[in-house]
C-alpha cells in the first residue's frame, strides 16, 4: 500500500490544482473517498476471491513405472481436473523435473510383487504445494493397497522453514521500484527525466537489493550467502518495476498509484507461486505468473537458492523485456509534444525553490524533498521485509495450550506432568474433568487441543481440535502428538470439533475481513490529512468518518458474503462490528497524521498491519511466530477483528465482547487525543489574534503547518 500515492492522486484532479471553486472542492471531496474505496477494493476483492477457496488446476505430477498398472495410474490422474500426469521410466528423471519446477510431484511405483509406493516432493518450490500435491497423490495409493513413503527431494534450509523468504525478498523490490515514484512526482519531479532518473535509479535499486539482502540474510537469518544473486536479480527487478511506474506516472501522473498498485501487487501476489501455489490459482493468474515482475523476481531468486539455477533464464527475461519496453516507452514520451510535463502536476521552473516534500506538507528546501523521497519509501521497505522476515521466516511451536482428559484424575494429571517435561517450552499442558469441558474450551479458544487417553484397553487415544480456530496450529498440533502415540503403539484418532466450510478451505477469510477493515480505517485518515488541507477540526471529519466507515463496512460485507460468497450469515453484526472498527482506527491513525504529517504513518503501519498481522493468528497461528506477539495479540485491534470475524463465523459469538473492548478502547483513545489535538490548535489560534509570539502568521497558516512540523 503505498499511501503517500493515494493522497497525492486525490490532490490532483482533471489536471487542475486545488482551488477555492465550490464545484472544485466537491470533486476532490468525492475523489478524496473514491480513491481509498478503489485501492481497498482492488486489494480484498482480488485476495478473498482467489484464496477463500483454492484448488488445485491442473497440477503437473509425474509417475514413475512401466506397464499397465502405471499407464492406469496416469489415466486416472488425467481423467481429474486437478492433476496432469506425466508417465517417465526412472527415479532420476522423476527427480528431474522436480528440480526443473516442470512437477510438483512424483509417484514411485512399487516394483513387481511390492507394495510400497514413494511420493516425491520439494518443499522448497512452495510448502503450500509441497502439501497440496500429497494430498493428490497419497489416495492412489491407498486405492491401490500401498503403503507410502515421502520423500523430499528439495527441502527448505532450517532458516527458511516456511519458504517465506523469496516472498518477502520479491515483494521488498517491488516496493522499492514503485513507491518512490508516488513522492518523485510531487516533490522532485525534475528528477523523472530519463537522463537524471536512470543513474538514480541505478543506485537506488543497489541499496535497496543490498538491504533487502541484509535484512533476511544476516539480521533474521532466513538467507544464508548469496548477495550478489540478490543483488544482480533486485537491481533488475526494482529497475523493471521503476521504470514501468515512470512510464504510467509520465501518462497519467498521480493517479499512477491505481494501475501500478495492481500491477505490481495486487496480480502480482496470487500470480507469484511464492505463497499458495499458482496451480491453486484461477487461469488468469497462471498466465500473469509468467509475465509480471513479482513472479520473476521471486521465482529467481527461489531457483538460484534452491534449484541451482535451474529455469533462471526465463525470469530474467520476464524481468529484461520490462526494462527494454518501459525504457522505449519512456523515450517515446519524453520526445512527445507534452513529454516534459507530468498530468496533474504544476511545472517547477526552479528545483531549488521551496515546494511540498510529502502531499499536504509545507514547502521545504530541495535537499529536504531528496531526504524525504528516499527516506519514506525506505522506512515502509525496511519495516515490511524486516517484521515479515522475522516473524515468520522460521516459524516454531512454543506454549500451545493443550488439556489431557482421562476416566481417572490421578492418570490426566500424571500424563500431563511427563508431557510438560517431555516438550518443555513446546506445550503447556493442563487437565480436564470431562471431554465437553475440553472442547468447550477449544470453542473458546482458551486452548488449542485436547488429548483424551483411553477409557478401555485396546482402544484408540483422541486429538480433538478445530481448524476453524487456527489450520496451521491444528497441523502443528498433530504432528507433536502424532509421534508420540506411535512410539506407545497407541492407535490415535483426530477430530475437528468445529471444522472450515467449502468457502474458506485454508481459514484466511477471517484475516483478510479483519484487514479489509483496519486498512479503511488507517487509509482514508491517512488519505484526508494530505488531501483536504480545509478539513482541520474533529467536527469537521468527524461526519466524514462516519459515513466512510459505515458505508466501507455495508461495502465490505456485500463484495465478500454476496458477491464472492466467502463469508455467509451474521450481516448484521459484520457490518456494526466492521463500522466501529473502521471508525476506531480512523481516530487513532488521526492523532498521528494531525500531529506529525505522513512521518506518522510509518509507526501506525508498524503497530496496525506489520505487528498485527502476525499476532493476529490469521494466517499463521501465534503459537508458531515469536512469542513477543502473543502479548500483543490482546491488545492490537488486527488480532480483534480477526477474531471477531472468525468467531462470528464459527464459534457463535463467542469472545466478541472482549475484542470489541478492544477495539472501542483503540477508538476512545484516537477520540481523546484529536479533542487534545482541537484545543491546542485552538490555543494557538488565539495566541495569534491576540498578538502573541505568533503573530506574524496568520491563524490558518498555523493550523497548516503546526501538524507537519515533525515531518
Amino acid at each position: 500500500m503505498d499511501t503517500e500515492a493515494v493522497i497525492e492522486a486525490a490532490d490532483v484532479v482533471d489536471g487542475r490544482p486545488p482551488g477555492a471553486d465550490r464545484k472544485e472542492q466537491i470533486i476532490r471531496m468525492v475523489a478524496l473517498f473514491v480513491m481509498p474505496f478503489l485501492m481497498v477494493t482492488m486489494m480484498f476483492a482480488t485476495y478473498m476471491s482467489t484464496m477463500h477457496s483454492p484448488h488445485p488446476r491442473d497440477m503437473p505430477v509425474a509417475v514413475v513405472g512401466s506397464g499397465a498398472t502405471a499407464q492406469a495410474v496416469v489415466d486416472g490422474l488425467n481423467a481429474a481436473d486437478s492433476t496432469e500426469a506425466t508417465l517417465v521410466a526412472t527415479r532420476d528423471d522423476a527427480v528431474d523435473l522436480l528440480h526443473d519446477q516442470e512437477a510438483t510431484g512424483a509417484l514411485i511405483l512399487p516394483t513387481a510383487g511390492g507394495a510400497n509406493a514413494t511420493i516425491l516432493t520439494a518443499s522448497a518450490a512452495g510448502a503450500s504445494q509441497n502439501a497440496t500435491v500429497q494430498q493428490l497423490l497419497a489416495p492412489v495409493a491407498f486405492q491401490n493397497s500401498w503403503q507410502t513413503t515421502t520423500e523430499d527431494v528439495a527441502p527448505l534450509p532450517a532458516g527458511d522453514s516456511a519458504g517465506i523468504a523469496v516472498l518477502f525478498a520479491a515483494m521488498g523490490m517491488m516496493l522499492a521500484g514503485y513507491v518512490p515514484l508516488s513522492i518523485m512526482v510531487m516533490g522532485v519531479p525534475h528528477l523523472l527525466r530519463l537522463r537524471r532518473f536512470l543513474p538514480v535509479l541505478a543506485g537506488w535499486s543497489a541499496l535497496t537489493s543490498s538491504i533487502i539482502w541484509l535484512i533476511l540474510g544476516p539480521v533474521v537469518g532466513a538467507v544464508e550467502g548469496h548477495y550478489l544473486t540478490f543483488l544482480g536479480v533486485g537491481m533488475l527487478a526494482t529497475a523493471a518495476v521503476g521504470l514501468a511506474q515512470l512510464l504510467l506516472s509520465k501518462v497519467v501522473g498521480p493517479l499512477a498509484v491505481l494501475p501500478g498498485m495492481l500491477l505490481w501487487v495486487v496480480f502480482g501476489m496470487p500470480a507469484s507461486n511464492l505463497a499458495l501455489s499458482v496451480h491453486n490459482m484461477p487461469g488468469f493468474f497462471q498466465f500473469l505468473h509468467g509475465v509480471l515482475p513479482l513472479p520473476a523476481a521471486g521465482e529467481a531468486l527461489r531457483s538460484v537458492l534452491y534449484f541451482d539455477g535451474n529455469g533462471l533464464g526465463t525470469h530474467l527475461i520476464v524481468l529484461a523485456v520490462w526494462i527494454v519496453a518501459a525504457l522505449a516507452l519512456c523515450l517515446l514520451k519524453e520526445r512527445s509534444a507534452s513529454g516534459k510535463m507530468i498530468p496533474g502536476v504544476p511545472p517547477i521552473s526552479d528545483p531549488d525553490s521551496k515546494a511540498p516534500a510529502l502531499a499536504g506538507g509545507p514547502p521545504r528546501s530541495k535537499r529536504f524533498r531528496y531526504v524525504a523521497a528516499a527516506g519514506f519509501p525506505l522506512a515502509i521497505l525496511v519495516v515490511v521485509v524486516g517484521a515479515m522476515g522475522f516473524s515468520m521466516h522460521k516459524p516454531q511451536p512454543h506454549d500451545i495450550p493443550v488439556v489431557v482428559v482421562a476416566a481417572a484424575p490421578g492418570q490426566a494429571q500424571q500424563t500431563a506432568a511427563g508431557l510438560n517435561a517431555q516438550l518443555d517450552g513446546i506445550l503447556d499442558v493442563t487437565v480436564a474433568g470431562t471431554v465437553d469441558e475440553a472442547t468447550e474450551q477449544i470453542r473458546s479458544r482458551d486452548v488449542v487441543a485436547a488429548f483424551v487417553l483411553p477409557s478401555a484397553p485396546d482402544t484408540p487415544a483422541t486429538l480433538y481440535s478445530a481448524s476453524a480456530a487456527n489450520a496451521s496450529q491444528q497441523s502443528a498440533i498433530r504432528a507433536i502428538f502424532q509421534p508420540i502415540t506411535a512410539a506407545q503403539g497407541l492407535p490415535l484418532t483426530l477430530t475437528d470439533v468445529q471444522p472450515l466450510s467449502e468457502t474458506d478451505t485454508g481459514g484466511s477469510n477471517s484475516m483478510y475481513v479483519g484487514m479489509s477493515w483496519i486498512m479503511a480505517g488507517f487509509l482514508f485518515l491517512a488519505v484526508l490529512r494530505g488531501g483536504a488541507p480545509h478539513v482541520r477540526r474533529l467536527r469537521q471529519f468527524l461526519p466524514l468518518l462516519g459515513g466512510w466507515a459505515i458505508g466501507m463496512s455495508v461495502w465490505l460485507w456485500f463484495l465478500f458474503d454476496v458477491l464472492i460468497g466467502a463469508i455467509s450469515g451474521n450481516a448484521l453484526e459484520t457490518i456494526a462490528y466492521g463500522t466501529l472498527t473502521i471508525f476506531s482506527v480512523s481516530l487513532a491513525t488521526g492523532v498521528l497524521t494531525r500531529t506529525v504529517g505522513l512521518a506518522g504513518i510509518i509507526p501506525m503501519m508498524v503497530v496496525l498491519m506489520m505487528a498485527g498481522v502476525p499476532a493476529s493468528g490469521g494466517g499463521m497461528s501465534v503459537y508458531l511466530v515469536p512469542e513477543v506477539f502473543r502479548p500483543l495479540q490482546e491488545v492490537l485491534p488486527l488480532p480483534a477483528a480477526v477474531d471477531i470475524a472468525r468467531s462470528l463465523r464459527y464459534f457463535d459469538g463467542v469472545g466478541v465482547g472482549q475484542n470489541l473492548l478492544v477495539i472501542a478502547i483503540w477508538g476512545a483513545v484516537g477520540l481523546v487525543g484529536n479533542l487534545v489535538i482541537d484545543r491546542w490548535l485552538k490555543r494557538r489560534e488565539r495566541r495569534s489574534d491576540s498578538g502573541g509570539p505568533d503573530a506574524g502568521t496568520t491563524p490558518e497558516a498555523h493550523l497548516r503547518l503546526v501538524p507537519a512540523e515533525a515531518h
